[in-house]
């Protein structure tokens, strides 16, 4: 599935509604997530904090794990909306790195406005994967 600004834009629209739903009562950092699969399905994550931080989720693993419970492996577009156009933490990097290294990653703004638009592997370089793990 060819990826167009129309698509851009509307996995980031997305986001932007996910991200009024987060729960960061600690840190007042909302994130949202939308995320594509190759066959056009959407998944939406938020960050969802706990005072037992190591507990804390990410927006993307949010995203990403829902659409795994639901059968998907295979994706090609995310986004994530944060106040100020933050990026995926390590973590999220290397989720993301476990099943889609060519992912268009798109970095937004809770305006929409685009900060960054670049693939997995650009954001991870030299991620650990599965090929590492075979004999």
């Amino acid at each position: 599935m060819t990826i167009t600004e129309k698509d851009i834009q509307q996995v980031v629209g997305l986001a932007i509604e996910a991200r009024k739903k987060a729960y960061a009562p600690y840190s007042n950092y909302k994130v949202g997530a939308a995320l594509r699969t190759k066959d056009g399905r959407m998944y939406q994550g938020i960050n969802i904090e706990n005072a037992a931080y190591p507990s804390t989720i990410c927006a993307e693993r949010t995203a990403i794990f829902s659409a795994i419970t639901q059968g998907e492996r295979e994706f090609d577009l995310i986004a994530v909306v944060t106040q100020n156009g933050g990026f995926p933490c390590g973590g999220c990097r290397q989720v993301m790195a476990e099943f889609a290294l060519d992912m268009l990653v798109v970095i937004a703004d809770e305006d929409g406005k685009i900060h960054e638009k670049l693939t997995v592997s650009q954001l991870l370089p030299g991620a650990f994967t599965p090929q590492f793990l075979s004999k």
